[in-house]
């Protein structure tokens, strides 16, 4: 997920530049926390930054200041809820390349499908975050079962207990996870299998090199 975003996105795609702000927050967090032991280290480090040019020094800016912009409510629930259906969905194919699987999620209308919403905006995607933690090629997302399910798809039962607010809003919701073999191919640029065929790319994949050759 990390690598698709970095090398199949286009350059200032918001979701490109958003992965390029969390990795440079990690190290900055990283290396003022090793900073007081290994110094040398954490100053070369510093001063080799691409994005902070002409910098007084890892010891001259101050201690770790994480913007509250980082704490967003919900968020860390909703990434949790996604990563236990993510292990229900591996669970279900035993070992197998997740990607050469499409994921429905199915939960009842209530605050976990909010959350999950908040991840995917749209039914179907196979480029948004709940997608991503999902490792599959596609995710769908239901508020209620499909009326037809191939005879082939794993069905997986799981529930989840969303805690906020100090405990103030406690709610267990229940989620269906379905594993179905993808009929697409695997595109041969971002590999994943959201391709018409083998030898052309998927349409992400071709909007984005039709933008790079306008540019």
């Amino acid at each position: 997920s990390l690598s698709c975003r970095l090398y199949c996105e286009e350059e200032k795609d918001p979701k490109r530049r958003s992965c390029q702000t969390v990795l440079a927050e990690a190290l900055d967090v990283v290396v003022r926390s090793f900073a007081p032991i290994l110094p040398h280290l954490a100053e070369e480090v510093f001063q080799h930054l691409p994005y902070k040019k002409d910098s007084e020094g890892v010891f001259r800016t101050g201690w770790i200041n994480a913007s509250s912009g980082w704490k967003k409510p919900g968020i860390e629930e909703a990434i949790e809820g996604a990563c236990a259906m993510r292990d229900s969905f591996l669970g279900s194919i035993s070992g197998k390349n997740a990607l050469e699987y499409e994921v429905i999620i199915v939960i009842e209308p209530g605050l976990l499908f909010e959350l999950m919403e908040a991840l995917q905006a749209e039914e179907s995607s196979s480029v948004s975050q709940l997608n991503e933690i999902m490792m599959a090629s596609q995710t769908t997302l239901l508020s209620e079962l499909p009326k037809e399910t191939p005879a082939d798809a794993n069905i997986t039962k799981g529930t989840f207990l969303i805690n906020l607010e100090g405990g103030d809003i406690r709610e267990e919701s229940s989620y269906k996870v379905i594993a179905l073999p993808t009929v697409r191919a695997k595109c041969p640029r971002c590999r994943r299998y959201t391709s018409d065929s083998s030898s052309t790319p998927c349409p992400r994949c071709l909007k984005v090199i039709a933008g790079r050759g306008s540019t």
